[in-house]
């Protein structure tokens, strides 16, 4: 059961009219009413219903608010009104934004299951389905069954049904907005607690499912308990102004003027920015003036107008130019659209302009709730604007419940989610195969490609940004083409470096959980490790351990004690007819390192043993599967990473990994770890990649690299 009561020091709405709560309540104690005639207490809301839906049947709303009063009677919030109270003000507030009837139903009865004897059975049969899962998603799950989990597995279950239909996000946001209008009779303790919940997670989803009316108010109210000092210092600074002149005003008239002369019939408004957009925006500026109090809001028929609208603003006024952004063109990921521009108006002030159409901007307010029931018809093409209005499954959201599903620990996905949730700016990036992706702004390559492939992301080698080799740590911007380069070996998998690179849930939980399950073997120079006693070198016997990356053995020159395993060192990647050593490390693992390799020289000064070892395979000299690592030094160009693979595959390699250095001074390093059917292969495939255009040296890893920059 919803606690809060009524808070008279709380910021007043500005959209909309304030909820009378005790004639809701006068009206409740009333009764039902005959049957069959609306009651008093749903008239007002049935009035503003029918202002959005003129046709609608409002027998479903009269029929849950005798279930609800009926269920809530005797129940009282704690300012003492009756708790009826509480759904009426949901229902409004969702009936002011234009929702439609099997909402505004849902709404009604949303705390009935939770807090009454009433069952979702019992839903379903009076109401039908819709609005018994309406219902059922926004129920709170019981903290005697979940214990302290219960509010973040309160959420994935909401989500979880967002996914299915955003409408139980719509009916929760309103929910939460009048239980924040009326929380001041809670401990200060409770408030802070419920303010901040508000914040980090139903402010950013009320953000992403477009509903700016009570995003807004939201954040006003939260600014109000969570900063007192800072909420009354701007409110005082907006009340100081509001008995001065408004140059907006001013403004405003001669952009009426101009608009008719030129013929455009627009509706030209002055609206007020609310408390936290002042507080940013005095942030971002220092001193504000009257001008950045508001801004100019120009209303037309057609997406045409827009722009004549625009034409005739930077013709007649001197725009600033640097203010411009066109969100009809890209709409933003919530289904905004909208012209933003800036033009000097009264005293050379800066007046910042939005432009769009009626439904635009009854999208822009309402968000989702704005377009009715989504799942109504198939269609998602407003016929009457030709405006996209598909919310049903939006990038962010497929996002959380792809997520979501890999992270059954409460506490895990109730951080991962306020960390997907604080990235409040989303990216557009096209895809090689023409499709796009939606991203959080600040994303890498990494994340696009978990984004596009899921789990098969972790073979990925390398990447394409806007047609240039790019490294996977390489930021993504809005409007950049991607081309995500695969490894076709099905065992290579991320590095730790990635989760550096991963600002997603969805690819730091995927890069963890396979790292978590392929843990790198023990480095052959562990510093921890200590040295073995010192004894004279022995021999692997013959027939010793394979290698593990081939059937190609290492064997001794003479007899001695068999040895548990052999490895190929990581580090310089050994191959017949390399010479090599080897050095025992935990476990009794003998690792075979090629007898230049800079680790072979810190393990004899640090008193490690050398094992004597010799290549032999039974298929004969140099046959087997090998892994190698090359460096290629080379001249940046465009196709540079495609002509190497296509050299590599060539030559019959496999690409198991790659790491492109960002380019310096027009050079750029590319290291390839290859896996090779024949060793004796490797001294052609090396001149191969010579002979690529722009390539000017090829080597083997594993010998020191100069420190200096390419």
């Amino acid at each position: 059961m919803s606690a809060e009561a009524t808070n008279a020091g709380a910021p007043g709405r500005r959209r909309g009219r304030r909820i009378d709560l005790r004639r809701l309540g006068r009206a409740a104690l009333s009764g039902a009413g005959a049957r069959g005639r609306l009651p008093d207490a749903i008239d007002h809301i049935a009035k503003v219903h029918r202002s959005h839906h003129p046709g609608a049947d409002l027998d479903p709303l009269r029929r849950a608010y005798v279930l609800a009063e009926s269920s809530h009677r005797g129940q009282t919030r704690k300012s003492g009104e009756p708790y009826i109270t509480h759904p009426l003000a949901v229902t409004l507030i969702l009936a002011e934004l234009g929702a439609e009837t099997t909402t505004l139903t849902a709404s009604l009865l949303h705390d009935t299951v939770e807090d009454t004897e009433v069952t979702l059975d019992q839903v379903r049969r009076e109401f039908g389905e819709e609005v018994r899962f309406l219902v059922d998603g926004v129920t709170k799950l019981e903290k005697v069954d979940y214990g302290a989990a219960a509010e973040p597995e309160t959420f994935r279950k909401m989500l979880v049904a967002t996914g299915n239909d955003v409408r139980v996000m719509s009916i929760k946001l309103a929910d939460r907005l009048h239980n924040m209008r009326t929380l001041g009779v809670m401990r200060r303790d409770k408030q802070v607690r419920i303010a901040q919940v508000t914040r980090d997670v139903l402010i950013p989803l009320a953000e992403r499912l477009g509903v700016q009316a009570l995003k807004t108010e939201l954040e006003d109210l939260v600014f109000a308990v969570l900063h007192p000092e800072e909420y009354a210092r701007t409110r005082d600074f907006v009340l100081a102004h509001a008995d001065r002149p408004d140059p907006l005003r001013a403004t405003a008239m001669r952009v009426r003027g101009v608009l008719r002369e030129a013929g455009i019939p627009a509706e030209v408004q002055v609206r007020r920015r609310h408390y936290v957009s002042v507080h940013r925006v005095r942030l971002k500026r220092g001193e504000l003036t009257g001008a950045d109090l508001g801004r100019l809001l120009v209303l037309v028929a057609e997406d045409a107008d827009c722009y004549a609208v625009l034409g005739e603003l930077h013709t007649c006024f001197t725009p600033f130019i640097s203010e411009f952004k066109d969100f009809i063109a890209v709409p933003k990921f919530n289904l905004y659209q909208s012209l933003h521009t800036a033009i000097a108006g009264e005293g050379g002030h800066a007046a910042e302009v939005l432009i769009r159409t009626h439904q635009m901007h009854r999208v822009a307010e309402a968000g989702v709730i704005a377009l009715g029931n989504p799942y109504a018809a198939a269609d998602t093409t407003d016929a009457a604007d030709g405006e996209r209005i598909d919310p049903t499954r939006p990038g962010w959201l497929s996002r959380l419940l792809e997520w979501q599903r890999a992270t059954p620990d409460p506490d895990t996905f109730w951080t991962s989610l306020r960390d997907e949730l604080a990235q409040d700016r989303e990216v557009t990036v096209f895809r090689a195969d023409g499709g796009t992706l939606g991203l959080p702004a600040g994303s890498s390559c990494v994340d696009a490609a978990y984004a596009q492939y899921g789990d098969e992301a972790h073979h990925v080698i390398g990447a394409r940004v806007n047609g240039r080799l790019a490294s996977l740590g390489t930021v993504l911007r809005d409007g950049d083409s991607l081309q995500l380069l695969m490894s076709a070996d099905v065992a290579s998998g991320p590095s730790p470096d990635w989760l550096e690179h991963a600002r997603t849930p969805a690819a730091r939980i995927a890069i963890g959980r396979w790292l978590a399950a392929h843990p790198a073997p023990d480095p052959a120079a562990a510093p921890a490790e200590p040295p073995p006693p010192a004894a004279p070198p022995r021999d692997l016997p013959r027939g010793g351990a394979p290698a593990t990356r081939g059937p190609a053995a290492v064997v001794a020159d003479g007899d001695g004690p068999a040895l548990a395993h052999v490895r190929l060192a990581r580090c310089c990647t050994p191959v017949p007819p390399d010479e090599v050593t080897g050095f025992t490390v935990r476990g009794g693992t003998v690792t075979v390192h090629r007898a230049h390799c800079p680790a072979v020289d810190r393990m004899v000064t640090s008193g490690r043993a050398p094992v004597r070892v010799r290549w032999r395979s039974p298929d004969g000299e140099g046959s087997g599967d090998y892994r190698v690592t090359l460096r290629a030094e080379s001249f940046s160009r465009p196709r540079l990473l495609a002509d190497l693979t296509e050299v590599i595959a060539a030559e019959g390699a496999a690409v198991i990994a790659a790491a492109v250095e960002p380019p310096h001074e027009q050079r750029v390093r590319h290291t390839y770890t290859l896996q090779l059917a024949d060793a004796a292969r490797l001294p052609e495939l090396m001149r191969a990649m010579r002979r690529v255009p722009g390539v000017y040296d090829v080597e083997r890893a594993g010998r020191p690299v100069a420190t200096a920059p390419l």
